[in-house]
């Protein structure tokens, strides 16, 4: 009977067996690497809540992503830090052809053609209100909110991007956006929705970076309550019938059940954001010397993946990348 038992550790005697056998791996194709992005020219600016993390002028950022290629990387997802004097109520900036945000998307799109880049479609960075739609007396207005996407997502496609990213959490974003799109001829541009995103404390760092954090109120009212998982197949199905080619979860570390139930419900590639918070934490604890940064940095994205994620939004983008092309 002794002889008989099942025994999984003969499955582990040896890294080689342990190879063979490994049912999840993380590859540097699973990565989209956010760049922050500035005005003027020859400026690097490290974010002192994400160490190792910067904002680019353009001509910096073009050096950094042409980096990142060498390491395999192929994905992008640029996000615009204006001061306040570009920002308005409407987010006029954000669609405005000759706009910081538009031009450096040509740029990137005509010196990089093989890149997928992908966009970033909400009112927030441009809005003088720091919120995701149209401020009125209090309520944010979902209607007229869609009419600016639209705006921003036409324009982001003329300039060339390949993967749009609506962050907004608007009822109706995709399907009016998919709409604007296709009537434009734009019929091979993607739409990555921002499916289940969540009201989140670990936002903190990436609004530092941007100067982005509402002056009004908080992103209750759109951003998903962190207590609900079943919501987020109600956002899912919209999505879906709406248009949507991927779907993303945001966070991903504590909402690795919502990454996993998407998994399993929807035959759409499955998108999780590891944000600004989750990389701030890790990098905090390892510089305490709590923990071992690059272990549990390869742990953690392994668990995304392993959760279900096809791709994953991270800034530890380009260390992991080192790691895994040695």
């Amino acid at each position: 009977m002794h002889n008989r038992i099942r025994r999984p550790r003969r499955n582990r005697k040896s890294a080689a067996i342990r190879a063979m056998v490994e049912e999840t791996r993380l590859s540097v194709n699973d990565f989209i690497f956010p760049l922050f992005l500035i005005e003027g020219s020859d400026k690097k600016e490290e974010i002192p809540s994400m160490p190792g993390i910067y904002r680019y002028s353009l001509n910096v950022l073009l050096d950094e992503i042409q980096e990142c290629m060498y390491l395999g990387i192929k994905g992008f997802c640029v996000f615009p830090s204006l001061g306040d004097n570009k920002k308005d109520k409407y987010a006029t900036e954000g669609y405005r052809k000759d706009g910081l945000y538009i031009q450096a998307l040509r740029k990137i799109k005509s010196k990089f053609p093989e890149i997928a880049l992908m966009t970033d479609i909400a009112m927030d960075p441009y809005s003088s209100d720091g919120h995701d739609g149209v401020l009125e007396n209090g309520e944010i207005l979902n209607d007229e909110t869609l009419e600016i996407l639209g705006k921003m997502a036409l324009a982001q496609a003329e300039a060339g991007a390949d993967i749009l990213g609506p962050s907004d959490m608007m009822d109706g974003r995709v399907g009016y956006i998919r709409k604007v799109l296709d009537e434009a001829g734009y019929t091979q541009v993607s739409i990555m929705s921002y499916t289940a995103k969540y009201a989140s404390a670990f936002y903190g760092p990436f609004r530092d970076a941007l100067d982005s954090a509402p002056k009004f109120g908080d992103k209750k009212t759109y951003q998903m309550n962190p207590a609900n998982a079943n919501e987020a197949l109600i956002e899912a199905d919209l999505d879906i019938e709406e248009g949507a080619d991927m779907m993303m979860v945001k966070p991903a570390l504590a909402y690795l059940d919502i990454i996993k139930s998407l998994k399993d419900h929807y035959n759409v590639p499955i998108t999780a954001y590891n944000v600004s918070g989750e990389y701030a934490m890790l990098k905090a604890a390892s510089e305490k010397g709590w923990l071992d940064g690059e272990k549990v940095m390869m742990e953690t994205l392994l668990s995304i993946k392993r959760a279900g994620a096809d791709i994953i939004l991270t800034y530890f983008a380009k260390e992991a990348a080192r790691i895994l092309i040695k």
